[in-house]
């Protein structure tokens, strides 16, 4: 079963500078974790991620001169977008991206801590020499 998912191009002109940042953050990093500071979900993945010895790079959307747009690309990437004019109930945050690929939030972290494979995922990335 594989979860995690590559980031699709950007689908807007003006949305090239906003993707071209994200993709570098998350291509430079074995694990990078967007959240809004203050939000328990993110709290809790990030506790997680403490707790398993991961060091993530954490950015604190609402402390980042882009975390608006952002947030706008990791809700389209969520799948936020809906289909046929119905939005997803999926927060867009906390958005977790390991080697390179968006793994999702909360319930996808916590699916992948549950079945065994979060681990298994963070070494392949480099993130747990274990």
């Amino acid at each position: 079963m594989q979860v995690a998912k590559e980031l699709p191009a950007p689908a807007l002109k003006n949305a090239e500078a906003v993707y071209q940042k994200v993709s570098l953050l998350v291509s430079g990093n074995a694990v990078v974790m967007f959240t809004i500071s203050g939000c328990c979900m993110c709290h809790v993945v990030k506790q997680l991620l403490l707790g398993l010895g991961v060091g993530p790079t954490i950015v604190e959307l609402d402390r980042d001169a882009s975390g608006g747009d952002i947030h706008a690309l990791l809700f389209h990437l969520s799948g936020g977008g809906g289909v046929g004019g119905r939005r997803s109930r999926q927060p867009a945050v906390p958005a977790v991206f390991v080697g390179g690929k968006f793994l999702g939030g909360i319930e996808a972290v916590m699916a992948c801590h549950i079945n065994g494979t979060l681990v298994p995922l963070l070494k392949d990335a480099g993130a747990l020499w274990l």
